[in-house]
């Protein structure tokens, strides 16, 4: 389970963006998907996950402007970035874990998004 993210680039604040993580196994693993982030001089930090049956979360940074969701039968996960906005540029990362994928999990190797005002 080695998950490959996709999908970041630059964009305008106010515009769209979205994310792709491709994660082979984690939907027969039952394993939960988050999506992390971690700007430039800063912790990473959680912004939303989706567990096994369709439960989501989001950081209060994002909700209602990021949604989160699957496709199991191409064992990925999109994260649909909405009204963008410059302090959401940082490097987003995709992680697999839980159940079948361990306490900590599989991480890939993260995609850039940069938002310009």
């Amino acid at each position: 389970v080695q998950p490959v993210e996709s999908g970041g680039g630059s964009a305008q604040a106010g515009k769209s963006l979205r994310l792709s993580c491709t994660a082979p196994g984690f939907s027969s693993n039952n394993c939960i998907m988050g999506w992390y982030r971690q700007a430039a001089g800063q912790e990473r930090e959680w912004v939303s996950s989706i567990e096994p049956l369709d439960d989501t979360r989001y950081a209060d940074s994002v909700k209602g402007r990021f949604t989160i969701s699957k496709d199991r039968s191409k064992d990925t996960v999109y994260l649909q970035m909405d009204n963008l906005k410059p302090e959401d540029t940082a490097i987003y990362s995709c992680r697999a874990y839980g159940h079948g994928c361990g306490p900590d999990g599989y991480w890939g190797q993260g995609t850039q998004v940069t938002v310009s005002s």
